[in-house]
């Protein structure tokens, strides 16, 4: 029988399955005891976006690269726990910048409370991570606090934009590496380091997580354009309709032919010009050069992982690389 699939990856190693399912199992549950309070309003906004689902992308993130060591080592499960932590507090304090409406389906916290409680509930997951953390050692500590300081840096980033004379493109892959690639990063450094691998095999599960998170980012840029479904958890051209400028974009802004469809993406795309955009953004080039970009941090990834040891963890790893660029259409 095969194994059961994490995150859409299916993992044929059936004790790694079993691992990394005892792992999350674990994990879910300290997740859930980290956030109660005695207040019980405390425990029902820190918990809404718990209750509300996810991947638990970065949690598995953490729970293969505790392979490389002792996964039942006795600081892997709170590592986790404080990676998810961050994750969510950052997922609270960006509906507030975005005015999100919506956040996995369910009402965001902003929406359901308001912008005060929802900002005071990420601030208080950020204390409990905190908490957590203060038990893992003063490596730990300085790590969680370079990621924190990193997370910060690509949001200030994103937020005023490219300055005069940057390259926007390169402007935005820095933003992806902070905001997004950062924390992921970390979550390959946690696995590894707690589980006391050594540290040539922590410094590239760390470079390989990242490279891989800069990927995972790319490919949602290029499931809004491409997808012709909401396959990508999305509206398609969302980010068109809210003058995001992905990768894409950028690209079709630097070079593309078209008169008319730089001056649709010079601007938000009113909703009765977004099919139109959709259809000339996918037949330009800046998809293809968007893809390139993904594949080239994709075989980042691949490039690290390749000297790390040959075991089902590594395969697990190199299967969720080719995933990414699948996933991308």
């Amino acid at each position: 029988m095969s194994a059961p699939p994490v995150v859409d990856l299916p993992i044929d190693d059936e004790r790694l399955a079993q691992d990394l399912a005892s792992g999350l199992a674990s994990v879910e549950k300290l997740l859930r005891t980290s956030v109660e309070s005695e207040d019980a309003f405390v425990t029902e906004a820190s918990k809404h976006l718990i209750e509300a689902g996810g991947k638990r992308f970065r949690t598995m993130m953490v729970l293969l690269a505790a392979q490389f060591g002792d996964p039942s080592a006795p600081g892997v499960v709170p590592a986790a726990v404080v990676i998810e932590l961050t994750h969510l507090a950052t997922l609270y304090h960006d509906d507030v910048m975005d005015e999100a409406p919506v956040r996995r389906g369910s009402p965001s916290a902003n929406a359901r409370w308001d912008n005060t409680v929802a900002i005071l509930t990420g601030d208080f997951l950020f204390a409990q991570a905190s908490e957590i953390l203060a038990d893992l050692g003063a490596e730990a500590i300085k790590i969680q606090a370079q990621t924190f300081s990193r997370l910060v840096r690509g949001q200030i980033r994103e937020t005023i934009g490219p300055s005069a004379g940057d390259d926007p493109v390169a402007h935005y892959i820095r933003v992806l590496a902070d905001k997004t690639g950062s924390l992921i990063a970390t979550s390959g450094r946690f696995g590894g380091l707690l589980a006391g691998a050594s540290p040539d095999v922590v410094e590239r599960l760390s470079n390989a997580c990242e490279a891989i998170g800069v990927a995972w980012q790319l490919g949602d840029d290029l499931l809004d354009v491409a997808s012709t479904s909401s396959e990508s958890g999305k509206t398609p051209g969302t980010d068109l309709r809210e003058g995001i400028r992905t990768l894409p974009v950028l690209y079709a802004l630097e070079s593309s032919p078209s008169s008319r469809l730089r001056s649709l993406l010079s601007a938000p795309v009113a909703e009765s010009d977004v099919d139109e955009a959709l259809e000339l953004l996918r037949a330009d080039q800046g998809m293809a050069r968007a893809r390139q970009e993904l594949d080239s941090w994709v075989n980042r990834a691949r490039s690290q992982l390749a000297e790390l040891p040959d075991i089902p963890a590594r395969s697990a790893f190199l299967s969720l690389c080719d995933y990414v660029v699948e996933r991308s259409g």
